[in-house]
């Protein structure tokens, strides 16, 4: 054998070596219970990924042990649902638009994650009633009240009342999470890219079916709008 293969032999052991000591570190950090072996370890490389390249600080998001619950945030950038998965203890059955649900080649993935698409240009109450359906069975399911990356710098934006709507239908509780400290914010894709120090504050949950649609919306608006109260528009989702 040639001397000059060792170095080729010494790189691929070493590479080896390395994936063996990061496919532990990604099984160590898993846990949410996606029901695959394949999402489970995307779970912990998501985790490891926001927790050391994005800073990630956050708050402990006290979500029920099986029963139903909703997950909300302001939208800042393409960066959030992982940053909102990375600090939740249980899957997150995300509502997203139709044509981002089929974006291509990540279909198979959203599909297998359980989120729900919203054709918010045909009926966007058949994505409410799948919700609600997920709600029932157990599952916590997260959205964007916003609708749309939307920025503190941006003109004030109505909060669609979605969220409200499902918690008041389903007894289910709202879980509102400030996402602050995202380097690309803005950005879809890109944002994923530079290095934050992203934080994330868990507030108490809230009762639509307590405190009533209106309230509840006003609550969630002081929370994801940095105290600014819009008046919720009358569109569900």
């Amino acid at each position: 054998m040639s001397l000059s293969v060792l170095p080729w032999i010494a790189a691929a052991l070493l590479l080896a070596l390395g994936l063996r000591r990061l496919n532990r570190a990604v099984r160590a950090a898993a846990v949410a219970d996606w029901g695959q072996g394949g999402l489970n370890w995307l779970d912990g490389l998501n985790r490891l990924f926001c927790r050391h390249w994005h800073r990630l600080q956050a708050d402990t998001v006290d979500l029920p042990e099986s029963s139903g619950a909703i997950v909300v945030a302001n939208h800042v950038s393409g960066l959030d649902p992982l940053l909102m998965i990375a600090v939740c203890r249980r899957p997150l059955h995300f509502m997203i638009a139709t044509e981002e649900y089929h974006r291509y080649g990540l279909t198979w993935l959203f599909r297998a994650m359980g989120c729900i698409p919203v054709d918010r240009s045909g009926r966007p109450e058949r994505a409410l009633r799948a919700a609600a359906r997920a709600l029932e069975r157990g599952h916590v399911v997260a959205l964007f009240p916003h609708g749309r990356i939307h920025l503190d710098s941006d003109p004030p934006r109505r909060l669609r009342p979605g969220a409200a709507w499902l918690s008041e239908l389903t007894d289910t509780p709202i879980y509102p999470l400030r996402i602050d400290g995202v380097r690309g914010q803005g950005k879809t894709v890109l944002a994923v890219v530079p290095r934050s120090r992203a934080r994330v504050t868990a507030h108490p949950p809230i009762q639509a079916h307590v405190t009533g649609k209106q309230d509840c919306l006003e609550q969630l608006a002081r929370i994801l709008d940095a105290s600014r109260v819009e008046s919720p528009r009358q569109d569900p989702i």
